[in-house]
């Protein structure tokens, strides 16, 4: 039923200048409005709605993530922005704080001014 129709993702935010300019600025989502309700924005044909809230504690895992082609390119070109990933104990990660799981994906984490975490990753044939 729903499995043809496209997804909307949301996201909470306590301040919409902030939000804006890192969606817009500095992950380079395209602005499509603020309703007054939510800042919207589009990414890759899927609509993202940050959402104003009073308060919230952000989840301890990932809410929102998007497939990338090249993942050192993908997290130099962020960071060049100012977008700082995060390092795990544990975790084994690069340089650039990219993970690659047993079965070859890579992904990236990051967090938004709010909190939300957030990540890049590579799902195709291992580099």
């Amino acid at each position: 039923m729903l499995g043809s129709r496209p997804i909307i993702g949301f996201v909470a935010t306590t301040d919409f200048g902030r939000a804006r300019a890192f969606y817009e600025a500095m992950l380079g989502l395209r602005f499509i409005a603020n309703d007054g309700f939510a800042l919207v924005f589009e990414s890759g044909g899927t609509m993202i709605r940050v959402v104003k809230v009073g308060g919230f504690v952000p989840a301890p895992y990932t809410i929102l993530g998007w497939q990338v082609a090249a993942m050192p390119e993908t997290v130099t070109a962020l960071s060049e922005r100012g977008v700082v990933f995060e390092c795990y104990p544990g975790l084994e990660q690069d340089k650039l704080a990219i993970w690659t799981a047993p079965g070859g994906a890579q992904v990236a984490w990051f967090k938004d001014p709010d909190g939300n975490l957030l990540s890049v990753s590579y799902h195709g044939p291992a580099a």
